[in-house]
């Protein structure tokens, strides 16, 4: 999901979307965990940067 995607949404739809991507990235780390997995490991970074573009954008519209 892009930038200008979020920024898109309203600052509920964008928390939603956190909340979600939090639950998928600590599942993600549980399977790395336990299979060791080539895939999952390469998964994590993706899911941490759009964590990370979540909580920046939404710290844009809550100072905006």
């Amino acid at each position: 999901m892009k930038a200008s995607e979020i920024r898109d949404l309203s600052e509920t739809d964008i928390q939603e979307k956190l909340a979600e991507e939090t639950m998928g990235l600590t599942r993600l780390r549980f399977q790395f965990a336990v299979t060791k997995s080539a895939e999952d490991g390469a998964a994590i970074r993706p899911k941490r940067r759009l964590i990370a573009r979540l909580k920046t954008l939404l710290n844009e519209k809550a100072s905006a």
